[in-house]
């Protein structure tokens, strides 16, 4: 059979298309991921993604995934849930992934499906449900509970750990928590919350920070300053204002209020 010069052309042409099209439906390895990331008991290994379909700008993918038990213990069932990141580390998909019957040190694998918009670069892993042999392994479980303050913009403490302003989506374990609001010219405040072993993500709670806290210092040119007093003395009054430090020239004989 003879080719022409266009037909070969052509060929080169669809030669090329269908390169570029393997090449962009599959994708190499992930970093591997153990799980917990202090005490591995399991290793996660994702060796390629096959992506099999797009739909409304969703990818569809069958991912290679090998699993490795390093717990020392027979594993009857667990499950968990992936997720996947792209380079910027935004999460745009996940998976599931379920093992039975998995011996100690015993590698399985298998394919698992996931949805994502992009292309991943990166995944996580979220234990489910766990055995009763790996009773404890797993991290607590965090709820999600909305907090604010009165007026907000509030810097919020959980348990003496600085965590952002009001209103925020704090995420606390189960049991007692204080909270501790502090938000400059007003008092500070505390709240003692308590979250349910059973209780569900999507709570509030709401605290006033009450009365403003500032001293009202009369100088002797009959100006006023409201503030956090610092220090007096007969010549000079310290205070802070919205957070800067001012000196000021000494008070009226009758003190301050």
């Amino acid at each position: 059979m003879c080719y022409t010069s266009s037909m070969l052309k052509r060929f080169s042409v669809v030669f090329v298309w269908l390169c570029l099209s393997a090449f962009s439906f599959a994708k190499d390895a992930l970093p591997t991921v153990n799980w917990p990331a202090d005490k591995p008991l399991f290793q996660f290994t994702i060796s390629k993604l096959n992506r099999v379909g797009t739909y409304q700008g969703q990818q569809t993918y069958t991912l290679d995934l090998a699993v490795v038990n390093t717990s020392g213990k027979r594993i009857s069932q667990a499950s968990f849930t992936f997720y996947l990141f792209d380079k910027q580390q935004v999460r745009i998909g996940q998976g599931y992934i379920d093992i039975s019957n998995v011996s100690a040190n015993e590698t399985v694998k298998m394919q698992v499906n996931a949805q994502a918009i992009g292309t991943p670069a990166s995944f996580s892993i979220i234990a489910q449900h766990l055995p009763p042999e790996l009773a404890g392994a797993a991290p607590p479980k965090l709820i999600a509970v909305t907090v604010y303050s009165v007026p907000s913009g509030a810097r919020l403490s959980v348990d003496g750990k600085e965590i952002g302003v009001t209103p925020i989506a704090a995420q606390v374990t189960a049991g007692s928590h204080t909270l501790a609001f502090n938000k400059e010219g007003y008092n500070t405040g505390t709240f003692p919350m308590v979250i349910a072993p059973d209780q569900l993500s999507g709570g509030s709670v709401s605290f006033e920070l009450g009365s403003a806290a500032h001293d009202t210092i009369e100088l002797r040119d009959g100006s006023v300053v409201n503030g956090d007093l610092q220090s007096i003395d007969g010549t000079t009054v310290v205070v802070m204002v919205g957070g800067t430090r001012r000196s000021s020239i000494a008070i009226r004989s009758s003190g301050y209020c």
